[in-house]
């Protein structure tokens, strides 16, 4: 589980940078970048990104991330990443982080964490400038953070 989310993004990286027209060119692709994983991960990672195969001029059938997920994933990033600029603070204590905000952005900042419903974090409690942040057993604070970073972008300069 530790680099699922950086695995994700490499794939989505491939795809929209290549033709790549099958499951073996893309493990091929992920390996050359120091991702070794399985036939099985790799399709649950297709499935879970939303990866289709889309007739190609010259060579068949290549994988695609539709045009309208990327933009609807854009449209969503923009209406939380305003969320970020009410962050000021992560602290870790094992599996619980801390997260300080600006007076009243506690709740909005939850509730994006929790729709999200990411792997790593199990839920939130929210106060008015302080957010309670569970996560699972075994998730380093680099995992942490990076999940947090794909609700919203704009933490990255941040944290």
């Amino acid at each position: 589980m530790k680099n699922r989310i950086k695995r994700q993004l490499e794939i989505r990286r491939i795809i929209l940078n290549g033709n790549i027209r099958n499951q073996d060119e893309l493990l091929v692709g992920l390996k050359q970048n120091g991702f070794d994983l399985t036939q099985a991960t790799l399709s649950r990672d297709l499935k879970v990104l939303q990866v289709a195969r889309v007739p190609h001029p010259a060579k068949g059938y290549v994988y695609s991330i539709s045009d309208s997920n990327i933009k609807e994933q854009s449209v969503r990033q923009n209406k939380v990443n305003y969320l970020a600029d009410g962050f000021r603070d992560i602290q870790f204590s094992g599996s619980l982080a801390v997260l300080k905000t600006m007076p009243g952005y506690a709740s909005s900042i939850a509730a994006v964490i929790d729709a999200a419903n990411n792997w790593e974090i199990i839920g939130t409690i929210a106060g008015d400038d302080t957010i309670l942040l569970i996560q699972r057993e075994g998730i380093s604070k680099a995992d942490l953070i990076n999940a947090l970073i794909l609700i919203m972008p704009g933490l990255k300069n941040k944290i």
